[in-house]
């Protein structure tokens, strides 16, 4: 068997593995660098229009993201942190639009006002508070709010219309929020990708293994198309590879990887095409998540461009799975998951969260009547025979050891890297692909921290990416000199 030898080895077809590989190939053109991809297509699993919420997640609209703790405080840090990281996905996919490695920005990034939307007493105080907190920090200081119906019917006129007079509602509003088709940005890319000689795409191609030798790993892959195994030898693996990155990187046996598992969760949207109700309402309008919901079940109605065709979009409502992926998943996924090392952190965490199990469970069973009437609450209008239901992505939470409780599931985007930076994978979900570019910036940083210390790279990185090197968390001049200029360029400036 001939083997095939490259600097870099891309598992997944992804939007974080094609970010990597474009970020390699701005920074070293000489790299060679190959992606693998088990399904047909580029960006077809979590990474496609329909497998995910498609918000820019920049924290404006997320209520999640903004815990409040017992005693009545709000927390933005990781609000703060997500938007920064947001801004920095934006000065990399603004510069690609100005080389011309992008299309035309319409094609995968639209304008679309982030609100966030309450009803009751409760809720309206927490959102009051919670925009005075944040709009005092100077990457939320264009957050706008109101508890006025008027100025609520004018910023979301399908939500307001025919509401009850006498229920107390109240919004924040970002106006250049962004629709993003996470599927066409990575497809763009990856068309660019593909001009270069130095890079190869290997579509239906699926990882068997995955061995450390002395200077390289060894990965065996199947070739579905011509049902022939080849052997891929690389300097650096990464593996972007969604809900199927936890069962690749147990294959490399890293000390690193030990005690992480998986808990996977599905999804499903209420979607409505038809043109006389989409164009009644053009924003994402976030509310607060149900108790004992997981994050990515955080109700929210969506304007939507996938491949250039409008949508709206309700959900999204989570469901129990077994299935790692949502092409060609197995009900096994989580058993073939629990190894040695981490079964007793899975046991622990699915012990702490049998509830979330069981709202899980229940999400499966509800009817199509159940699903509207939980859409009424942002679209009073809402009738059943205008809304028909879809598939989302297949989510895997984090599972990590936890020395008091034993085992912990985390909601969010964790980078696992071996010791010696030649593998990193990337494990859990939201933000994800919203934070790509900053996510691949903290793996080269871990994996490549020579080439990343040279004045080379450093000022490439400082002409990709403006802000590089500074902090937009705390530095308001070097915000208002970054922002303007990316919303400019992707077109998302307020009309």
């Amino acid at each position: 068997m001939t083997a095939n030898t490259v600097d870099v080895l891309l598992i997944g077809a992804g939007v974080m593995s094609t970010t990597m590989g474009m970020m390699l190939k701005l920074l070293d053109p000489n790299l060679k660098i190959t992606m693998v991809e088990r399904l047909d297509h580029v960006a077809h699993e979590s990474t496609d229009g329909w497998n995910n919420a498609g918000t820019g997640h920049a924290a404006y609209c997320e209520l999640n993201y903004t815990p409040q703790a017992r005693d009545g405080s709000i927390d933005i840090k990781k609000a703060v942190n997500i938007n920064a990281a947001f801004e920095v996905s934006q000065q990399f996919w603004s510069y690609m639009v100005k080389q011309d490695i992008l299309p035309r920005p319409s094609s995968f990034i639209n304008r679309a006002p982030h609100l966030s939307f309450v009803w009751g007493d409760k809720d309206v105080a927490f959102l009051r508070k919670r925009y005075e907190i944040m709009s005092g920090h100077h990457l939320f200081a264009d957050m706008e709010y109101s508890d006025d119906p008027r100025t609520l019917r004018e910023w979301m006129p399908l939500v307001m219309n025919n509401r009850d007079p006498m229920q107390r509602v109240a919004a924040t509003r970002v106006p250049y929020g962004a629709d993003v088709d996470f599927g066409s940005l990575t497809r763009g890319m990856a068309k660019h990708l593909k001009a270069h000689d130095n890079f190869s795409l290997l579509l239906s191609h699926s990882v068997k293994d995955i061995t450390r030798r002395k200077d390289h790993w060894a990965v065996m892959v199947d070739d579905h198309r011509k049902n022939m195994a080849r052997e891929i030898r690389a300097k650096f693996v990464f593996i972007g590879a969604g809900g199927g990155a936890l069962p690749l990187l147990q294959k490399s046996d890293i000390t690193e990887a030990e005690g992480y598992g998986g808990f996977p969760v599905s999804g499903q949207w209420l979607v409505c095409t038809k043109p006389e109700i989409v164009k009644q309402h053009y924003a994402k309008v976030y509310g607060k998540a149900a108790v004992g919901a997981p994050p990515m079940s955080v109700p929210h109605l969506d304007t939507r461009i996938i491949d250039g065709k409008s949508a709206l979009l309700f959900g999204p409502f989570a469901g129990f799975t077994m299935r790692f992926t949502k092409e060609k998943g197995s009900i096994f996924d989580l058993f073939s998951s629990m190894k040695r090392d981490n079964i007793k952190a899975m046991m622990h965490a699915g012990m702490d969260n049998f509830d979330l199990t069981r709202y899980l469970v229940g999400e499966v069973f509800q009817s199509q009547k159940s699903r509207v009437n939980t859409l009424r609450n942002f679209f009073p209008e809402a009738r059943d025979d205008d809304w028909h239901l879809a598939e989302a992505g297949q989510r895997v939470q984090i599972i990590k050891k936890d020395p008091v409780d034993g085992g912990k599931l985390e909601f969010g985007t964790e980078v696992v890297a071996s010791a010696d930076g030649s593998l990193a994978a990337l494990l859990g979900a939201s933000p994800g692909a919203s934070i790509a570019t900053q996510t691949i910036i903290d793996v080269l940083e871990r994996c490549f921290p020579k080439r990343m210390a040279t004045e080379a790279w450093q000022n490439r990185l400082r002409e990709i990416i403006p802000s590089f090197g500074g902090s937009l968390v705390d530095d308001p001049e070097l915000l208002k000199r970054i922002r303007p200029a990316s919303l400019k360029t992707l077109e998302l400036d307020p009309v």
